[in-house]
């Protein structure tokens, strides 16, 4: 046979990621937790505008209450901003970064794995604080939601998948 059509078995191991992660904003406060807060919070509120209430200056009640509301306020826009989340996909033949938006809004970069570098910019004291992909001209920086020392974790694995491509998987 002049030519070799590829099996089924050779497209799958090229579709199949080599790496893979998700990074998702941290929320340090459960939705238990939360719900614990505001009600600890509402209850501190009312106890403290009572004596106020009593002595007649009532209205100091109401700056209590919109305390609580900016708190509340405050707490679902953080909430909102972590239903956002990047995606790294790493296949043999494809770099593939997905950030999607809190609303929702999707937007992809690929890249061609053998062309593509991790930019580091490290501070002595504070550790890795940005991470980019490089490929020519075009560079995105990935992993803003997490700590200098996960993103360092996340640095090192991913550039040992990209070694590894590199070299033939």
């Amino acid at each position: 046979m002049a030519g070799s059509k590829a099996t089924d078995g050779e497209i799958d191991r090229f579709d199949e990621p080599v790496f893979s992660a998700v990074i998702r904003p941290y929320r340090s406060l459960s939705p238990q937790g939360f719900r614990i807060v505001m009600v600890l919070v509402c209850l501190t509120s009312l106890v403290a505008s009572v004596p106020f209430i009593v002595m007649g200056f009532w209205p100091v009640a109401g700056f209590f209450g919109l305390d609580f509301l900016g708190l509340y306020i405050a707490f679902r826009a953080s909430y909102r901003q972590g239903d956002a989340f990047e995606l790294l996909e790493l296949t043999p033949i494809r770099l593939l970064f997905r950030k999607v938006s809190p609303k929702g809004e999707v937007k992809d970069w690929q890249f061609n794995p053998l062309w593509t570098r991790l930019d580091r910019k490290i501070d002595d004291e504070y550790g890795l604080q940005q991470l980019a992909l490089t490929s020519r001209n075009d560079q995105v920086v990935i992993a803003r939601d997490l700590s200098p020392p996960e993103r360092e974790t996340l640095a090192e694995a991913l550039g040992r998948a990209l070694a590894d491509v590199k070299r033939g998987y």
